[in-house]
């Protein structure tokens, strides 16, 4: 086998337009999986995707094809659609040449099909048109439709491909094209040090036998079981104990070579080694030293950054290793993932951890319950602050360190593109107070609009997603890139208990919103708080200054239930020492917030 007859590609599409019903097609093309053993979504191998319906983790397969006598190494990688998991799209990119654009039929071209196209197209893949769901196209314009894409990727409409992933109409012949237009892998390649053996990590994984299992397309050179190999960035040296495929499953195989995409055990058994974009090279070419190792790295992609963040603390303390252990399982196969020690009063030892964005949080969370059994209680989502005193800048991750102090503040603020339905344009206009949408505009798009605006990410990981889905029927779809901070108008709030501030519910609230906010909480609090022999002054405040306040009253006693009849002013006293020792009582309060009722706080 030679790389020319090696294709490497993947398959890119907004949410929900039938990437993974496509992959499952092309497993069947190829008898790369026996019909017997063949399900939905086959490659979606986390609980999460299939309760979702969504691919959240890419996931390589290598296919064998016999096309005119020609026998060919398919290598795909199926992506994730949604904006949060972007960062794992351009991993997928940076280890393929060609892409298959995919467009739903009966929804045409959404805000993430433009994100995707545009990130593949500055990689310089051949990407591949194709419209799928045509067995549902009835009253669409077809047509229509099929120039708006060809439109997009700058080709003949002929060259867009009419497919059906559910029935799988048109399925092997797009697999044909991928053969035909897909260059073979050496159009990456550089072609200095060619003959060394270096390989891209685009993934990994854990493997309690093998160590820590990267996810590796081979760029130049060639791997075999038990050489000795290096890591570029991070300089560890190790032996390769396994090497192999994805046929889904690992399947193990004498040798990688120049082209092919696989996986390399290292062994190693620390997830802190393993980087993301790092390089492994044989270093039986003699670059063993770390400069040498530095110097022969690939061009990866950038390294991403977290954006949101929320406190995890395990709902039993005896769980806080359990919870670093899966903390680093899962930042091996997520490197967005980012997380670090943190302590709250409440809920005693955690970590603080670094997201992509919503989803991506709510993906984590659910991930450490189903893969792991760890069950977690989480803080409210925050963004990254950056503030001004005494003239020097600095970052603030979590609301609770934040000055009352300070000169400036600064948000982060997000370009956001969405594709709707010309009907739901006015309600979506409409989302510009509430969300404090600013430079506005629209153009058409065929049938639809499209609307850009500036808005601060802090308003995006509130409820945002789920109101433009309510306001348009689900129709309208969006995309999102991090661009700038901006000054803004913002304030720390605190919530207070019986005159003590209570750890983890402080927030960073835009001036125009603090009363509504602030009240909220308080009536929140007041409905959730279990009651006390004294009564408990609930208060949100900004510095010294009090903006809401509820009062949960204290549990009545009747302390003069066993008196009948006599005098009244034997009644009188009793009353008059319960209330000295309610007043006592609440000087000395220490209301202790349980792990349960927080949890219900923060929902």
């Amino acid at each position: 086998m030679n790389n020319s007859n090696i294709r490497n590609f993947v398959i890119i599409s907004h949410i929900d337009h039938g990437k993974s019903t496509l992959a499952d097609r092309f497993l069947e093309i190829t008898k790369t999986v026996e019909s017997r053993q063949m399900k939905a979504q086959f490659l979606d191998s986390l609980e999460s995707e299939r309760e979702r319906g969504i691919t959240i983790k890419m996931a390589p397969v290598r296919m064998s094809y016999s096309l005119n006598s020609n026998f060919y190494i398919l290598n795909l990688i199926d992506t994730p659609g949604h904006p949060d998991f972007g960062y794992e799209v351009s991993r997928a990119l940076a280890a393929v040449e060609g892409a298959i654009l995919l467009v739903d039929i009966t929804q045409g071209i959404q805000a993430q099909t433009l994100a995707k196209f545009y990130t593949a197209s500055k990689q310089g893949l051949k990407i591949i048109g194709a419209v799928n769901k045509i067995d549902l196209a009835q009253g669409f314009d077809i047509e229509k439709r099929i120039e708006e894409l060809a439109e997009l990727i700058g080709c003949s409409p002929e060259e867009i491909h009419r497919i059906s992933g559910k029935t799988g109409v048109g399925v092997e012949e797009l697999l044909k094209a991928v053969i035909e237009n897909v260059p073979v892998p050496n159009s990456k390649i550089i072609a200095s040090n060619a003959e060394i053996g270096r390989a891209l990590i685009f993934d990994s994984f854990y493997d309690d036998h093998k160590g820590i299992v990267a996810s590796v397309r081979v760029f130049t050179g060639e791997f075999k079981i038990g050489d000795d190999s290096c890591l570029a960035a991070a300089g560890e040296k190790f032996k390769i104990k396994e090497i192999g495929y994805f046929m889904p499953k690992l399947k193990p195989s004498e040798k990688l070579f120049n082209g092919e995409i696989g996986y390399i055990a290292t062994g190693l058994k620390d997830p802190e080694k393993i980087k993301i974009g790092d390089t492994i090279i044989s270093s039986k070419y003699q670059v063993a030293s770390s400069k040498g190792s530095k110097d022969l790295a690939l061009l990866g992609y950038s390294e991403p950054k977290a954006v949101v963040f929320v406190s995890f603390y395990p709902d039993l303390s005896d769980d806080y290793d359990n919870l670093k252990k899966a903390l680093q399982r899962l930042r091996l196969n997520d490197s967005a993932l980012t997380f670090e020690a943190d302590f709250n009063e409440v809920l005693g030892r955690g970590f603080k951890v670094g997201f992509l964005g919503k989803l991506h949080f709510e993906i984590t969370a659910e991930r450490l319950e189903k893969e792991f059994g760890i069950k977690t209680i989480n803080t409210f989502p925050s963004v990254a602050y950056k503030i001004k005193k005494r003239g020097e800048i600095k970052m603030i991750e979590n609301p609770a360190e934040l000055p009352d102090d300070f000169e400036e503040i600064y948000e982060p603020m997000i370009k956001m593109e969405i594709i709707t339905p010309m009907q739901y344009l006015g309600s979506i206009l409409q989302l510009k107070e509430n969300f404090r949408m600013e430079n506005i505009g629209t153009k058409n798009i065929g049938e639809r609009i499209f609307v850009f605006a500036k808005m601060p990410l802090a308003e995006l990981i509130s409820n945002f997603d789920d109101k433009l889905k309510s306001i348009s029927e689900g129709f309208a779809s969006f995309n999102y890139e991090l661009t700038d901070y901006q000054k803004a108008n913002l304030e720390k709030m605190d919530i207070l208990v019986a005159g003590l501030k209570v750890a983890g519910l402080t927030r960073v609230i835009p001036n125009q919103k603090l009363e509504y906010e602030a009240r909220k909480m308080a009536e929140k609090l007041k409905d959730i708080l279990p009651r006390q022999q004294f009564s408990q002054a609930i208060q949100a405040a900004v510095g010294s200054r009090i903006i809401a306040r509820e009062t949960i009253p204290a549990m009545k006693k009747d302390v003069t239930g066993y008196l009948y009849g006599g005098d009244r002013t034997r009644k009188m006293k009793l009353w008059k020492k319960q209330k000295k020792g309610k007043k006592k009582l609440l000087e000395m309060a220490n209301v202790r917030i349980s792990a349960d009722v927080f949890k219900k706080i923060i929902q």
